[in-house]
């Protein structure tokens, strides 16, 4: 189960008496079981069935041979380094974050966790590393019961709900203090760095970035975070949502993913000498030009994502690239040259952390192998070239998957066909239902 330091692992689970085993599902949910501390720190092997790993959002499973037709185990392992104290369990629990392994040892197919590893082998045979950090964007809620009603902020100190004028706003009064306090002494304790806090421009949406660093450690950090944000809520009786679009009328939330590429010395791949733009830079931009389009279900996994996709400018649904433009899909920032980065602003709150880094950076070491050159840069307002148009709806992204070679190259057959397998009953559950806005405009019109 747990691969080496046991020992000082077991001082630091002190007084702990079960640890949450998990591993990301394809949407990114903790899958797993709960283990006793005493069976954990003895190294005892957890196993969990295979087609865990392809479950729906909704709870079902795709066909058996999606899965292998047996539904056999995989094991769960772990390093001392993944797992956590979670300060805010009352009892104390502990929290590991798991490989999901073959009994053989090797890394699944199905295991996003494992798939983002492999592509970081990629750019470890060229001798590089990614750097990268991501701006996690979600709303907080007051409770919810009632899927046929909208979502509602909570009530401020003021005694009234949010109306949508706080963006910005360092304010307060909206009365989540002891909510956020409790978030940023949890973050601490478990060694979440935070780099900025805002309130984003929807009715009690937030963002916290957390600082770049390994590409891993952050998907790592990204999925204990969300985990972290929605336990908490619970606590103080609030509903943290990572939907992509809860409220119409309103922002959607994202996940943008900022990129760059150091070499064995620590130096920025995407800068020369006297600090100009390398061609490395610019075949990086050239790979994510080609495959986001492909990648768009991997970036955007739920029919819920696309609503947000339909504002372009807060949510930009291309593969343009610019130089500090917020409506193109990839934005270079206004920075020194060290810090010269690629911001992938395509990623939505509800991406699984470990499949969006897996994506862009799978994308970006493509246009590294093959020096892909990409298209000039944008600026200003500007219409989107045809080629550069990325699909609108869940049924056209996964269409584009499905006849994506490289996803198939990066990912694996196992993979692809599981997702799209698991996807497409989400979106045949939710054509299963009948909306309000069709039963309101169409029932007395057509």
């Amino acid at each position: 189960m747990i691969t080496d330091g046991s020992s000082s692992l077991a001082e630091r689970l002190t007084g702990i008496d079960e640890i949450e085993c998990v591993t990301p599902d394809l949407n990114g949910v903790p899958r797993g079981k709960v283990m006793t501390a005493e069976g954990f720190l003895e190294g005892r092997r957890l196993q969990l069935a295979r087609g865990v790993l392809l479950q729906c959002i909704m709870g079902g499973y795709p066909a058996a041979r999606f899965y292998g037709s047996d539904d056999g185990d995989l094991q769960l392992t772990t390093e001392p380094g993944r797992v956590f104290r979670l300060p805010w369990s009352e009892p104390p629990r502990g929290f590991a974050i798991c490989d999901a392994d073959e009994l053989d040892g090797r890394s699944s197919g199905l295991s996003t966790r494992g798939l983002l590893k492999r592509v970081l082998a990629g750019y470890a045979e060229l001798g590089l590393s990614p750097v990268v950090a991501t701006e996690l964007e979600f709303f907080i809620f007051d409770r919810h019961n009632d899927p046929q009603q909208p979502f509602r902020p909570p009530i401020g100190l003021d005694g009234q709900r949010e109306s949508g004028c706080a963006a910005f706003s360092v304010s307060s009064g909206n009365g989540l203090r002891p909510f956020l306090d409790e978030v940023y002494r949890s973050m601490a304790a478990l060694g979440l760095p935070r780099d900025t806090f805002m309130h984003e421009m929807g009715v009690s949406q937030f963002e916290i970035n957390l600082l770049h660093g390994d590409a891993l450690k952050l998907a790592d950090q990204t999925f204990l975070f969300k985990h972290l944000l929605r336990e908490v809520g619970f606590k103080h009786g609030l509903n943290v949502v990572f939907m992509a679009k809860p409220l119409a009328h309103m922002p959607g939330s994202s996940m943008h993913i900022h990129q760059s590429v150091v070499d064995q010395a620590g130096r920025n791949i995407f800068n020369d000498a006297d600090g100009q733009a390398t061609a490395a830079f610019h075949h990086f931009i050239g790979g994510q030009q080609l495959a986001l389009a492909k990648f768009t279900a991997l970036f955007a996994p739920n029919v819920n994502s696309y609503h947000r996709l339909c504002h372009p400018y807060a949510s930009p649904n291309n593969a343009c690239w610019s130089h500090d433009n917020r409506a193109a899909g990839l934005r270079v920032p206004a920075s020194a040259p060290v810090a010269r980065r690629v911001e992938n602003r395509l990623p939505g709150a509800d991406a699984n952390p470990y499949l969006a880094l897996a994506a862009s950076l799978g994308a970006g070491l493509h246009g590294l192998r093959q020096q892909r050159q990409p298209s000039e840069p944008i600026q200003g307002e500007f219409e989107v070239p045809v080629e550069q148009r990325l699909p609108c709806t869940l049924h056209a992204a996964l269409e584009r998957l499905q006849g994506s070679v490289l996803a198939r190259e990066l990912f694996g057959e196992e993979f692809v066909e599981g997702y799209i397998a698991s996807k497409t009953l989400e979106l045949t559950s939710f054509f299963d239902e009948i909306t309000p806005w069709e039963r309101r405009v169409l029932a007395g019109q057509v």
